[in-house]
């Protein structure tokens, strides 16, 4: 596969704006209301990454895959965000893959593997000693991918409304090293 990853700029912004709006358009269909979806605005999404980017702490990651001069893919993550919860060890600094995206017409082309061995790759060499990650419980296809790379539930959940809907995750958890 002729792609790169590279670290995020403030110039990929509008590319990962759209990227995620398509992104949720297309994993959560059926999974989350209709209304809600449709009006994810790329511009306000773009607008809310170069925030997020611009603030963001040395220790959180944003990283794109590029091909053919294109940001075809995004992922986030850094220090988990929140206690451990079950099957965590006392103490434990555990790292969170807080996002990961890859445009709707490039899955299952590798770019999703190239960034995630990207992320497992940095937070191992950062010494940290598990990944964590939420999945929207429908989303098989997202927890297919995760399992596959060798996450598992941890045993954790949550349930938030969206769009006025409550969505349940399930959190994974992948030891490195």
């Amino acid at each position: 596969m002729d792609a790169l990853v590279r670290p995020m700029t403030d110039a990929d912004c509008e590319a990962v704006g759209r990227l995620r709006t398509d992104g949720w358009r297309a994993a959560y269909a059926g999974l989350m209301p209709r209304a809600y979806l449709d009006a994810l605005d790329p511009a306000e999404d773009a607008a809310l990454r170069r925030r997020i980017l611009a603030a963001a702490p040395p220790s959180v990651v944003d990283a794109v895959a590029e091909q053919a001069g294109e940001v075809r893919g995004w992922a986030c993550w850094g220090p988990l965000r929140e206690d451990a919860g079950p099957g965590s060890s006392e103490g434990s600094r555990d790292a969170e893959l807080y996002a990961l995206y890859v445009r709707p017409e490039r899955i299952g082309t590798g770019l999703g593997h190239l960034l995630l061995s990207d992320c497992l790759e940095r937070c191992a060499a950062a010494g940290y000693p598990r990944l964590r990650l939420w999945v929207v419980a429908g989303n098989t296809r997202a927890r297919r991918f995760y399992e596959q790379a060798g996450f598992r539930p941890d045993g954790s959940e949550q349930t938030d409304p969206v769009g006025g809907e409550p969505v349940t995750e399930v959190r994974y958890g992948l030891r490195l090293g």
